[in-house]
């Protein structure tokens, strides 16, 4: 297999009650192992399975890069939470979003509210340009960040597939509690291009 799917950071378990060892089962071990499995039929004998993930992710369309974006989307996602995550940035993260947004708390009301009204699936993004300025991109189905030139930073996984078994339709809960485990130092690893 050209593209292999990493270990999650933490356990399954790791991650309740904000997400049960079920709903993690079904996300990591069905869906996310799921767009390996496609992507290396898709690439299998071709070019793109000589290159790194994140590249096949700004170089492919279609099929191709659907599932690419959502390997690496997902493999991205898992390192943005922690089972000791939660609380606030600090230093350099915490001065970029006082000075982008004015306030934690505005960042996180808008965050949450661009997650909660994007339209059908997709992903909440923070990403930030060459210039380091943020920026909140809520994309559709498996786009990223990276395909428009910018890095991610943070992001929050709005599929249905995410939260179904514990939420069931209440994406707005489901949002509410992400902030109880943002990995805050792989964001701010992220920002300082060290992730």
């Amino acid at each position: 297999m050209t593209f292999k799917q990493p270990d999650l950071p933490y356990d399954l378990k790791a991650l309740a009650p904000f997400v049960s060892e079920e709903q993690m089962d079904y996300h990591y071990n069905k869906h996310h192992a799921a767009y390996f499995k496609k992507l290396n039929g898709l690439v299998e004998g071709k070019p793109e399975g000589d290159k790194d993930l994140d590249i096949v992710v700004k170089e492919s369309t279609g099929g191709v890069f659907n599932n690419a974006a959502q390997a690496w989307n997902h493999t991205f996602f898992w390192s943005c939470m922690s089972p000791n995550g939660g609380g606030k940035p600090s230093g350099e993260m915490l001065s970029a979003i006082e000075r982008d947004f004015g306030s934690l708390e505005t960042f996180m009301k808008k965050f949450s509210d661009s997650a909660a009204t994007l339209f059908g699936s997709g992903w909440a993004w923070l990403a930030s340009d060459a210039q380091g300025k943020l920026e909140i991109m809520p994309l559709s189905n498996a786009d990223t960040p990276l395909k428009h030139g910018k890095t991610p930073i943070l992001t929050l996984d709005v599929w249905e597939h995410a939260y179904y078994i514990d939420y069931r339709n209440e994406r707005p809960r489901f949002i509410e509690q992400f902030r109880d485990v943002i990995n805050w130092d792989f964001v701010l690893k992220c920002y300082k291009g060290q992730s």
